[in-house]
């Protein structure tokens, strides 16, 4: 029988290499410095009289994996890009496949490149089944007896934190209310729930943050919270009334299995709604990447919390249109984390017990001064975060303030997109803070910082010997 040889596939992207320089407002010379090549070849590149070669592409998929995703899926190169993604993970660094290879099984093996890709997302999921084992084990519970809350958030990490309908919907509300600003002003924000829906508003203080009443079709807000607070509750009640059959349809659609899980699970969307009607998708994308994900330009910009800028900034993965992958998390004065959403590949510890190691521990104990943090966990990734203390009033002084702290983050490879990184390097070798995720699960044997030993390995115990942690693990 006579061997069919494939011919791989030319690729031209010029007018999209084009594209990527100049939003980056790059001389072609600096960006050719940048590819490893010389200014003539990419002239050559971007006029498509040259094809991008495997290398390239790997290059470009390294140096902007954010852009180039929304290139590669331009130009029909989805398959490789994503192949290239998962033979990246730390856990093939010590024989990488060279580009070529990945670029010719894409081509020629397109069902083994999916089975590899597909393979790759499992071991991933493996992962975080371990990590639920442990969450069983720190939280007294089995994984068939979690709490209604408890469904509801694991609802929004299955989802990635991205609810495509009603992100879409609420932000053609924004759309309706906005005008020429970013953000809906608060006087728009009443004025529709006055006119449109009938809605009576009352500043009182009260026991409620917001009090609404359905029947009367009274709403009371509590004046003691600060401005970007009450436009956010004015803002959730908007959308829960003019987004209730989108908001009911999902609900409607989810696999939770009591009541009151899928109440929370309502309560849960209209303030995903809120967040995405005063921070519509895409003028907040594209702000987020002019100012490099700054936070405060950014709540500064739609008139919201720094928490608020925070949380809408995990959610931007809309197919096609995606912001950086980003992990977000709120962490309590007792190291509970109390919220937490994750695009990237880390995935923390549900029921307290985070690594002390993590920079959000400090930070929750040092109010209002940002920190910033380069981590690497036990699988070889590294993350770059930032995080902030903050306090929220309560409004009375026989009442104490809530204290916490929240932490935003991404892996190291968008670094450049994350302002907070700046003049760190994240390739040095020694500059990493070495977390885990949890002890239980943790395989690193030289940690001082320990609370107890990973449930998978024995310990070793000498009676005559004391070290910081009282035990060696085997």
């Amino acid at each position: 029988m006579e061997k069919r040889t494939v011919t791989p596939t030319r690729l031209y992207a010029g007018r999209q290499l084009r594209g990527l320089r100049e939003s980056r407002a790059l001389r072609q010379a600096d960006f050719a410095g940048q590819l490893g090549i010389s200014a003539s070849y990419l002239s050559q590149i971007e006029h498509d009289d040259r094809p991008l070669t495997p290398a390239l592409l790997d290059r470009l998929q390294k140096l902007f994996p954010l852009e180039w995703e929304e290139v590669a899926a331009d130009v029909g190169d989805r398959r490789a890009g994503a192949l290239r993604e998962a033979a990246a993970d730390p856990l093939f660094a010590a024989s990488p496949l060279p580009p070529e290879q990945i670029e010719r099984a894409a081509l020629q093996q397109p069902q083994l490149a999916d089975q590899f890709v597909a393979l790759h997302a499992a071991y991933r999921r493996a992962g975080q089944r371990l990590q639920i084992i442990d969450e069983a084990l720190t939280g007294g519970t089995a994984e068939g007896s979690r709490l209604p809350w408890e469904e509801v958030r694991d609802w929004f990490h299955d989802a990635g934190n991205y609810v495509d309908r009603l992100d879409r919907a609420a932000e053609a509300l924004a759309g309706e209310l906005r005008g020429r600003v970013p953000s809906p002003p608060i006087e728009t924000i009443e004025r529709r729930l006055r006119d449109a829906l009938g809605i009576s508003i009352v500043y009182r203080q009260a026991q409620a943050l917001r009090d609404f009443d359905a029947t009367m079709r009274h709403l009371v807000i509590d004046p003691s919270q600060p401005a970007e607070t009450r436009r956010f509750q004015l803002a959730h009640q908007l959308a829960a009334l003019a987004l209730a059959d989108e908001i009911a349809a999902v609900v409607e659609a989810s696999p939770l299995r009591t009541a009151a899980a899928r109440q929370l699970l309502h309560v849960g969307l209209a303030n995903y709604a809120a967040g995405a009607v005063l921070m519509p998708y895409a003028p907040f994308r594209a702000s987020a990447r002019a100012v490099r994900h700054d936070i405060d330009r950014l709540r500064l910009e739609y008139g919201v919390s720094f928490e608020q800028a925070c949380h809408r900034l995990s959610t931007l993965q809309r197919p096609g249109a995606r912001g950086i992958p980003m992990f977000f998390c709120r962490v309590d004065m007792a190291g509970n984390i109390t919220k937490r959403h994750s695009a990237t590949r880390l995935q923390f510890a549900r029921f307290g017990g985070a690594c002390p190691l993590w920079i959000v521990h400090e930070a929750a104990a040092i109010p209002d001064r940002i920190l910033f943090q380069l981590a690497e966990t036990p699988d070889g990734l590294r993350y770059v975060s930032m995080a902030k203390g903050l306090v929220k009033p309560s409004g009375s002084y026989a009442r104490l303030p809530r204290r916490y702290a929240v932490a935003l983050g991404c892996e190291a490879q968008y670094a450049a997109d994350f302002v907070y990184a700046d003049g760190v390097d994240v390739e040095a070798p020694q500059a990493a803070a070495r977390i885990g995720l949890s002890c239980r699960i943790c395989p690193r044997d030289d940690c001082d910082q320990r609370a107890f030993p990973p449930s998978d390995r024995p310990i070793l115990v000498d009676p005559d010997r004391r070290d910081v942690v009282p035990y060696r693990i085997g």
